[in-house]
């Protein structure tokens, strides 16, 4: 086991290396950071499984480094030792999972208690991990979604990983002794709305036609599979040496042109240790599509650091809200499309721009017009969401053929959003206005289609909360049981028709599933839709 110790004071540091019995705990290597960005780099290059961290430290500090910690390696066992008896830091400490707070100085009772909490906590995750893997391995056929899971265990570093090497091993021709492999990331979201609508109605075969251009490019010298923990997101492995990698994707990329008309844009990391530091890689390379820059044309394989704005500090959506706000509240095409070209003016001042940068503002976004729509007094209130429905989240980019930002099509996102925030602001409480009964004639023309909160959220231009929110406020009952409600009316209908089968009703009114759609039919009328054809077609 490792662990890692997180200080901007030397004699702090030493003083945790002498006090704590690593031995004990079966602690075998102990690394040192001067802070949370040192820190990054530590937990990439050498995996520990315990972090111990001060909370003030420059550049990135310790409620930084948790927040990154819970993001990116939630797997790792955090300790937080600190001066400061700061409610604010306890908070973010168990907010970030940290199993334990500290104070300074180290007393070395507590320091080896909190150790050897963290370590059994580790040591138990850790069984349970590959007590899940083994099970999986035991009552899983070979399908492609379960190829999927395993390399994506692979990279993450998920348990038994020696078990995961012999099962790919008998299903894929990885082989023996590789010293080096390449990593690369290309996502379905960084493909443009047009093509993007075509596969709308058809989940999983975007990816499906991507995974099959890559394998038949890459062959036995590497593998393709949808990293199961991040929607729509593609990784691909390439473990041979001849051509490039970079050759490699130049050739996914004709066949994805010649199949699809796109040009898809890949993160790529340099080789790296096979399969020690996989981990790193795929997260390097995801990293590096996340942040490319979208004003950069005739670029389509990327790699290095992610784009930095023209000025040290980074630009908020926020800077420009009033007169975001006044634009909605005015309900004036020229004021809004006047609000909407300020900032698309002050993004163009600033230099590249990435999708991160997009995703980021668009949360933003979602934050302001929450904010508008709350009456007093509620604006600490986090917003809730209709989870069933909201199982697709990623955000639409404004993105050309080119998979670079279209100006115009993001001043029409931003000018639709002003608008939708204009409505709600200045709507009279009449049923035929007001938005959400515009959303709900939308189910009930689109409910054939499969349908997410994201893309009602895209079309309406308003944030996925303030929907689920006020939908149920106004209906009494969530977004996904009115539209199931919608589905299940009109299968009944469909289900008088004897030429019809089971799973064919299932797709006419939006269920790609037909078990799903038999779950849903008998949760809302007592009984399973043949049950209910027969007993109506006697």
């Amino acid at each position: 086991m490792k662990a890692l110790i997180v200080d901007d004071e030397k004699h702090v540091r030493d003083a945790i290396r002498l006090l704590a019995n690593w031995e004990r705990f079966g602690i075998t290597d102990v690394y040192e950071a001067a802070d949370g960005e040192e820190a990054v780099e530590m937990i990439l290059a050498f995996s520990p499984q315990i972090v111990m961290t001060d909370m003030r430290m420059p550049r990135k500090d310790g409620a930084g480094l948790m927040t990154w910690l819970h993001k990116f390696s939630p797997e790792t066992k955090v300790l937080v030792i600190s001066g400061y008896d700061d409610f604010e830091f306890v908070r973010h400490a168990i907010r970030h999972g940290g199993m334990d707070y500290i104070l300074k100085p180290v007393n070395p009772e507590a320091l080896n208690e909190a150790l050897e909490k963290a370590s059994q906590a580790w040591r138990k995750d850790e069984e349970n991990r590959l007590r899940q893997t083994t099970q999986s391995i035991e009552v899983n056929q070979m399908t492609p979604l379960y190829l999927d899971r395993l390399l994506t265990d692979l990279i993450t570093g998920g348990a038994g990983r020696e078990q995961l090497l012999i099962q790919l091993r008998e299903r894929l021709s990885i082989p023996v002794g590789i010293e080096a492999c390449s990593a690369a990331a290309v996502s379905e979201f960084q493909f443009d709305r047009e093509l993007l609508s075509k596969f709308l109605n058809r989940k999983g075969l975007l990816a499906f036609t991507l995974i099959n251009i890559c394998s038949e490019v890459l062959r036995d010298q590497g593998a393709a599979f949808r990293h199961m923990d991040k929607p729509g997101l593609i990784m691909i492995l390439y473990w041979g040496t001849v051509p490039s990698f970079h050759s490699v994707l130049e050739e996914i990329n004709r066949g994805i042109y010649a199949t699809l008309r796109r040009r898809a844009h890949f993160g790529t990391a340099h080789a790296v240790r096979f399969p020690d530091d996989l981990h790193r890689a795929s997260w390097e390379a995801e990293q590096v599509l996340l942040c490319r820059n979208l004003l950069e044309e005739k670029l389509y394989i990327h790699t290095g650091r992610c784009v930095e704005s023209g000025t040290s500090r980074p630009l908020r959506l926020s800077s420009h809200e009033e007169n975001f706000r006044l634009a909605a509240l005015s309900g004036s095409n020229e004021k809004i499309e006047a609000a909407a070209d300020e900032w698309l003016e002050e993004v163009k001042r600033r230099g590249p721009v990435s999708p991160e940068n997009l995703i980021r503002w668009s949360s933003e976004w979602d934050w302001m017009q929450h904010l508008w729509a709350e009456p007093e007094g509620t604006e600490g209130q986090a917003p809730e969401e209709d989870a069933e429905i909201s199982r697709d989240i990623h955000v639409a980019l404004p993105l050309n053929e080119e998979g670079l930002l279209s100006w115009e099509g993001w001043k029409q996102q931003i000018a639709g959003r002003i608008h939708a925030a204009s409505r709600v602001l200045a709507q009279a409480h009449s049923r035929e206005n007001h938005i959400i009964h515009d959303i709900a004639r939308y189910l009930k023309q689109s409910y054939h289609q499969e349908i997410s909160l994201q893309d009602i959220a895209s079309r309406f231009f308003l944030s996925r909360e303030y929907i689920s929110r006020k939908f149920r406020q106004e209906f009494g009952v969530t977004l996904s049981d009115f539209l199931g409600r919608i589905r299940i009316d009109k299968a009944k209908l469909l289900l008088l028709n004897p030429n019809l089968r089971i799973a064919q009703v299932a797709e006419m009114v939006g269920y790609q599933d037909e078990k799903y759609f038999s779950k849903v039919f008998k949760k809302l009328e007592g009984q399973t839709p043949n049950d209910y054809r027969k007993e109506k077609t006697v």
